[in-house]
């Protein structure tokens, strides 16, 4: 039997700059090898690796966020974009690196909801590093609204 394909109604979602930002992190750690070697700031903070899925009627927001403690992480909410941010901090000051991988200091992921979400609908969890946001209602949500591009016709001189 074939697997049950679902049309995604989350499609585009995500924040390009967020995306953009990862796929260069990941560019940068594979060709350096010490992803982690300096510390990030806001502007250019890191993102976590991030899955959007539908459970039921919710739809649920897993960040990977290994080594950060929790009181590091904020989730917020405003104009239908949910930020998650916060800072990994390096555990020893006193050692040397031979490598490292993980990036450390700020990170930030930008994720824009459906129309009608609004902070009571939104509830965030952390264990064992990974955050987990579920926005009650969100998976029944329409996806982006397709705009028809018509022909327009030519003009007379």
């Amino acid at each position: 039997m074939a697997p049950r394909r679902f049309n995604n109604p989350f499609h585009g979602v995500v924040d390009m700059i967020s995306e953009m930002n990862r796929i260069s992190d990941s560019m940068s750690s594979l060709e350096s090898g010490q992803a982690g070697d300096r510390e990030r700031g806001y502007s250019d903070a890191w993102s976590p690796p991030t899955d959007i899925l539908a459970r039921g009627t919710d739809l649920v927001l897993r960040c990977e966020i290994a080594g950060v403690r929790q009181e590091d992480v904020s989730v917020s909410f405003n104009d239908g974009i949910l930020s998650v941010s916060g800072e990994r901090h390096r555990d020893e000051s006193d050692v040397v690196y031979y490598t490292s991988e993980r990036f450390m200091g700020t990170f930030r992921r930008r994720i824009s909801l459906p129309e009608g979400i609004g902070e009571e609908d939104i509830e965030a969890s952390f264990d064992e590093g990974l955050l987990e946001i579920t926005v009650r209602g969100g998976a029944n949500a329409r996806g982006p609204k397709r705009i028809a591009v018509r022909r327009r016709a030519p003009k007379h001189s």
